[in-house]
């Protein structure tokens, strides 16, 4: 079985949940604490690529800074994913990759249904 990959904030309860869940099913998995090591341009349009979304979609709205930078109406792709660089907490959590696919594990249950594929 190919590795699991999990993009995670360990102050994010949903993202806690995945992680157990992942050990739970003896799933070895790598965790990539996404806050710690910032992401770069190519990671996150891979990870864009992966769940077949735009950056928009992966924005975390609830975020102070995302109405501190006036994320709102900007929609250019590049300065999207430049504000997730400079600011990884606006990447949505957490996100579940596996072979050339990924999900956003919000649901629980997207992350369960990747998995089921694999096994």
């Amino acid at each position: 079985m190919e590795e699991v990959v999990i993009w995670h904030n360990p102050r994010c309860s949903k993202s806690r949940n995945a992680l157990n869940l992942l050990e739970e099913k003896n799933i070895d998995s790598k965790v990539f604490n996404y806050l710690e090591s910032k992401p770069t341009k190519e990671e996150i349009t891979n990870i864009l690529k992966l769940l077949s979304i735009n950056a928009k979609d992966l924005l975390r709205k609830s975020e102070g800074v995302y109405t501190e930078l006036n994320l709102k109406e900007e929609s250019d792709e590049h300065k999207l994913i430049n504000a997730m660089v400079e600011n990884p907490i606006l990447i949505e959590r957490p996100i579940i990759i596996k072979g050339d696919e990924a999900v956003i594990a919000r649901p629980i249950e997207n992350m369960e249904l990747l998995l089921k594929k694999y096994m």
